[in-house]
């Protein structure tokens, strides 16, 4: 099992880290998926994300989720072959959390050198994503 800190960590190259990790077999848990940056100005990303929620209908979907976690863990879907078993058994063993739940107290956890941000500026977090999509409160 792996417990990965996401606090700073670029969206895509996390998400491409995890599925990698998923596909060989280990089960993945991310706290802090709030956190997560995602690299661009501000005004396009938000617009990205409100396009996607927009297409289709509420009654017959697609569905785009609206909080941090099921954002991120989406994308990580994405990145498997979801509709065959071993995607689906990958996903499975895959855990996302906002913020840190008290029950991984005292757990260790690593931060992923490759999608670490190195960036001053010009990056969005997912939680200022998520309240212009609509979601009022962290947890």
């Amino acid at each position: 099992m792996i417990y990965i800190d996401a606090d700073n960590a670029i969206y895509g190259r996390l998400s491409t880290y995890v599925a990698k990790q998923l596909l060989y077999g280990e089960g993945v848990v991310i706290v802090n998926a709030e956190k997560v940056v995602i690299t661009g100005t501000k005004p396009f990303l938000i617009n990205r994300f409100k396009e996607r929620r927009e297409i289709g209908s509420v009654r017959k979907g697609p569905a785009y989720p609206k909080t941090a976690d099921q954002i991120l863990r989406r994308s990580i879907k994405n990145m498997l072959p979801s509709k065959t078993t071993t995607g689906k058994e990958a996903l499975r063993r895959c855990v996302v959390y906002r913020g840190k739940p008290k029950i991984l107290e005292g757990t260790e956890f690593v931060k992923v050198d490759s999608a670490l941000n190195h960036k001053k500026s010009g990056y969005v977090t997912l939680q200022d994503i998520t309240f212009q999509l609509g979601q009022r409160s962290i947890q």
